[in-house]
């Protein structure tokens, strides 16, 4: 075998390409050749690759978990799911009782003072 010698450079397009005919790179490896030269993700509209791979039952648990999330989601934040589309409810006001206590307590205290 003989030695190389010189140098060459390899470009982010160069690293972009390989990356997405490479299959044999774990997550991981990938995330480091593209963060050590720089070569972003192939389009930001690429869908996700699927967790689950080819296993269709754990497909159907993730999607079962995803559900159950999503609605936990919604209960939290207001929203209502309203055939396709979700709807956020009007939030209910801020309590002024307990600012007013609070600010009752510090007038009542200053008073003291006098």
């Amino acid at each position: 075998m003989e030695r190389k010698v010189g140098s060459s450079t390899v470009t982010t397009k160069e690293v972009k390409t390989a990356l997405e005919k490479a299959r044999t790179l774990t997550s991981e490896e990938e995330k480091v050749l593209r963060m050590r030269h720089g070569a972003g993700a192939p389009s930001p509209r690429a869908p996700l690759p699927r967790a689950a791979g080819n296993n269709e039952e754990l497909a159907d648990e993730l999607l079962v978990i995803e559900m159950q999330l999503m609605k936990a989601m919604r209960a939290r934040t207001g929203q209502v799911k309203t055939g396709s589309k979700s709807t956020v409810k009007a939030a209910a006001p801020a309590k002024e009782p307990a600012k007013n206590a609070a600010k009752e307590k510090i007038v009542r205290a200053l008073r003291k003072k006098k």
